[in-house]
């Protein structure tokens, strides 16, 4: 049977999922406060893709530079909000995630918990994996790629600052959730829902759907779809060691 306590009402359940989004939002909002107090270290290591000694570049004996420019009056204020909040929200994401897991635990069956709790305890792992994967790999080669890629010499690329964050956010904190699939499989395996064979049986259209996962988060060229693609489906295959045998 589930531990869920049957005299909860709504209203309690309601109150407790209010009390895990409070505690997650002040640990985000304290982890925030630290990447706010320290401007300068924050955007140096965020601008380094930018810049020619980043380790990448630096491996692969190229020259690579870009020129940020900033054409608003409050932009640089904002987006030293919304980077230390989205920085805050990276390094408190183990924290949150032990919250949902005290939420959803109570109402599960002992099987569920079990695999629940085996998913939560690797999400955090995959989280940071794809967000150095995204930062380390996806993200300089999609910089190498448009700063490169012109269709007029009378056009020069001239970027702002938004744009260039705009393109940081997808490829770091959208790649570091991508890679929470294997989690998610873990736990749909523990419950009986997905097993070894039918992902198998799926691999050809998780493919498919990898390369047009790459595809639409990195629209440039087809190498940089197929680094980011490489990593998505290994994580596919992971998955299905994951699984359980059925």
């Amino acid at each position: 049977m589930a531990v869920q306590d049957s005299e909860m009402s709504f209203w309690d359940h309601l109150e407790a999922l209010r009390g895990t989004l409070i505690r997650s939002g002040v640990a985000v909002c304290l982890c925030s406060l630290v990447f706010l107090a320290f401007p300068h270290q924050l955007f140096y290591a965020v601008l380094w893709p930018t810049q020619p000694d980043f380790i990448l570049y630096s491996l692969l004996g190229l020259d690579f530079r870009m020129t940020l420019i900033n054409t608003e009056v409050s932009a640089q204020f904002f987006m030293h909000l919304k980077v230390s909040l989205l920085c805050g929200l990276v390094i408190a994401f183990p924290y949150v995630i032990y919250e949902l897991w005290k939420f959803v635990a109570p109402a599960l069956y002992e099987h569920e918990r079990r695999a629940v709790r085996n998913g939560f305890l690797l999400s955090s792992g995959l989280f940071y994996l794809g967000v150095v994967v995204g930062y380390m790999v996806v993200l300089p080669v999609c910089l190498m790629f448009f700063m490169n890629y012109t269709v007029s010499d009378a056009v020069a690329n001239t970027i702002t600052l938004g744009s260039y964050m705009s393109l940081f956010t997808s490829m770091v904190f959208l790649i570091g959730l991508l890679f929470e699939f294997p989690t998610v499989i873990l736990v749909l395996s523990g419950m009986g829902l997905v097993s070894r064979s039918q992902l198998r049986k799926l691999r050809k259209y998780a493919f498919v759907i990898v390369l047009i996962l790459s595809a639409f988060i990195t629209p440039s060229d087809p190498f940089s779809m197929f680094v980011l693609a490489v990593p998505l489906y290994g994580l596919y295959e992971l998955s299905i060691l994951l699984c359980k045998k059925v």
